[in-house]
């Protein structure tokens, strides 16, 4: 049997429509912005352009709907060089997110709807079965429907490949699925809410991680921003920090850069600690340009910023 390679992601398209201003508004009334962006996004689209733009060989799965914005991803995929494995739907509309970006901080808020990737299901994961068997990595995360990503997950498990899942956005999770990730990658806010406590000190993420590695997963990630990330499994344990890579204009999409970059670090055979830094790396060159896609940094440009560190 030839060795494992590559990355398959289960996710979401959905494009963002986001916009900068000083602070979201209020119920019936009207604000002013200061900048408008269109274009692809998505939680696991975004991973899989990552991991695609980080030198990572990427099959994503997903549905669409036969609409401008089902184009606007395929065309995305196609530029990026990922696999699209995504099937296009008459009759439902493409996923599309509203995106607040503070125009002074960067950060921002955002609303989901899936739209037609709300529709995947178990058959999506059953319809790749050859995709999943010869991958090194499987990824997912919880904007399609859960029992997609489980069922994805346990495949992957089954036939040998390496797991890594992001629960995001926040939601309560069976305790069944922890025992399926070789990695689990929440940021903070959803980190607090699988443990029940705010992660807000380097103890309290300590605490976190090992509270989820005992419910079952194999490594913890969480990753804290411009702390960067803290990486946690048995016998080893350390904090990575961010790198400086330029001015913060929109963190957006920032999560989903790390998680491209480990993903494809991963896959290379790069150690977990390694990966991190990797994705760290990645996520601190995105977050220094507008928009999700269209910001995820080349394979030069990272590894120029770890030789520069």
């Amino acid at each position: 049997m030839s060795e494992k390679s590559g990355i398959v992601i289960l996710g979401i398209f959905a494009a963002d429509t986001a916009y900068k201003a000083k602070r979201l508004p209020h119920i019936a009334e009207t604000l002013m912005g200061s900048g408008f962006t269109l274009g692809p996004g998505g939680k696991g689209s975004n991973q899989a352009i990552a991991a695609a733009k980080a030198g990572g060989k990427v099959t994503f799965i997903s549905r669409v709907g036969n609409d401008p914005f089902g184009a606007m991803a395929l065309s995305a995929y196609a530029e990026a060089g990922v696999k699209a494995n995504v099937m296009k739907m008459d009759g439902v509309s493409s996923g599309a997110a509203f995106i607040f970006v503070d125009e002074v901080s960067g950060d921002n808020a955002i609303i989901v709807a899936p739209g037609a990737a709300g529709l995947i299901g178990i058959e999506d994961v059953d319809a790749n079965r050859a995709e999943i068997e010869s991958a090194a990595i499987f990824m997912t995360q919880l904007e399609q429907p859960l029992e997609a990503a489980m069922h994805g997950l346990a495949m992957a498990k089954r036939v040998g490949a390496t797991t890594i899942f992001n629960p995001a956005p926040a939601r309560v999770i069976p305790d069944s699925i922890y025992g399926l990730c070789d990695f689990i990658v929440p940021n903070e806010v959803e980190a607090a809410e699988l443990v029940g406590h705010a992660i807000e000190t380097d103890e309290q993420a300590r605490a976190a991680a090992r509270t989820l590695v005992d419910r079952g997963a194999q490594a913890v990630i969480i990753t804290l921003g411009k702390r960067g990330a803290y990486y946690h499994a048995a016998g080893q344990s350390e904090f990575v920090p961010a790198f400086a890579a330029g001015n913060v204009i929109d963190t957006t999409g920032a999560g989903d850069a790390f998680l491209g970059g480990f993903a494809t670090a991963i896959s290379e055979g790069q150690s977990p600690i390694e990966a991190v830094r990797f994705g760290c790396a990645t996520a601190a060159i995105a977050v220094t340009r507008h928009g999700t896609a269209p910001a995820m940094p080349s394979r030069a440009e990272i590894d120029a910023l770890l030789r520069s560190t």
